[in-house]
């Protein structure tokens, strides 16, 4: 059993999420039959893919600080989802990706059917305004369905400071990725502090500590989530860049190299800039975020970026992360059902495609 189905948990959560979906789309019908189509949108994307690692890493949490289980709490705990959606559809807005997990991303779809009904104006304007406000809405809905679980009002309340450090972090992470974007800073430093608060920190450390807060847990088990949560979600992350540039379209939904299109600074390239020599360097950040960059150019870029080392000192620092998170979790005592699932999620979080 993996670890986010462990307890139902992956039912559990789809199944908070669809009923609350139902009632926003109802919400949004009375409002006017022009919003069905936002409602489609949003449903397609948070029901239409997703492994569920937040609200499960949250619930397990919860589980491990003495939490009993509940339906309420995983309806509290699948608000994370929508924290996501709105990132990932601002994400996709912003380095101007064609497709999610397979499928057109938000921004596309919305500019597709203004084509398609031949309205006036600009089609590619009318998608980014639409992906904007889409996203907004699933931040809008993740306090909402945060608030309306049922839970004790004193729990959510211990919850609350938790949920909105989550969401700054993750705002002013995705900031620092743009800036450093249009800066070039190519550092692996810049790389590492970015993967941190972009998506580490809310991926693991913080859907950790609210599950944590929920339970009423003391500081010991707070401090060990931190430990524990921090450098696994940054492994996470470098698993992830690390796909992005040498991933299988088919598992990861994306064009082959898109990162390398998209001129993502992560730590991967860093440390290939870092290493390779001055031809090397000259090459990398020459094609490095040109949207035209064909199969032969991907190719290119991933020998080069295979040959400099940097591919092996990620999946090395992958490694020493996991090592790091795992000792963490060992020190301190816990239930043992959740201790086996935060060990089995660490594992599906960090491991290989191959």
């Amino acid at each position: 059993m993996s670890p986010v189905d462990r307890a139902g948990l992956r039912e559990r959560v789809d199944k908070a999420l669809t009923e609350f979906l139902a009632g926003q789309r109802a919400r949004l019908t009375r409002v006017d039959e022009a919003l069905v189509p936002v409602a489609e949108a949003i449903e397609a994307f948070v029901l239409g893919g997703g492994k569920r690692l937040r609200p499960a890493f949250a619930y397990w949490g919860f589980r491990g600080a003495g939490g009993v289980d509940g339906d309420q709490v995983l309806t509290a705990l699948a608000a994370l989802e929508f924290v996501q959606a709105s990132a990932l559809i601002h994400d996709d807005l912003m380095d101007r990706s064609d497709t999610r997990r397979g499928e057109p991303a938000v921004h596309r779809r919305f500019a597709t059917r203004h084509r398609a009904a031949g309205w006036g104006g600009d089609p590619d304007g009318f998608g980014d305004a639409a992906a904007i406000l889409l996203g907004d809405l699933c931040l809008v809905w993740s306090d909402e369905l945060l608030h309306s679980a049922g839970l004790d009002l004193r729990a959510v309340a211990r919850a609350r400071p938790v949920f909105d450090e989550m969401r700054t972090e993750v705002t002013v992470g995705q900031y620092l990725d743009v800036l450093t974007q249009v800066t070039g800073d190519t550092s692996v430093e810049r790389a590492s502090k970015v993967a941190r608060y972009k998506s580490a920190k809310y991926t693991v450390e913080r859907p950790l500590l609210l599950g944590a807060a929920l339970a009423d847990a003391g500081e010991v088990v707070r401090t060990t989530y931190s430990a524990y949560g921090l450098p696994l979600g940054e492994a996470f992350q470098l698993r992830d860049d690390v796909l992005g540039v040498f991933g299988d379209p088919a598992q990861t939904g994306k064009p082959a190299g898109d990162d390398l299109r998209e001129g993502k600074r992560t730590y991967l390239v860093a440390a290939a800039v870092e290493a390779t020599d001055d031809a090397g360097r000259d090459l990398l950040l020459s094609r490095l975020g040109d949207p035209n960059l064909d199969e032969q150019g991907v190719a290119r870029l991933r020998e080069l970026i295979h040959a400099s080392g940097a591919l092996a000192r990620t999946e090395q620092r992958i490694v020493t992360l996991t090592d790091t998170a795992l000792a963490a979790l060992a020190a301190v005592d816990l239930d043992t059902e959740a201790r086996q699932a935060l060990v089995d999620l660490a594992i599906a979080a960090t491991r290989r495609a191959d």
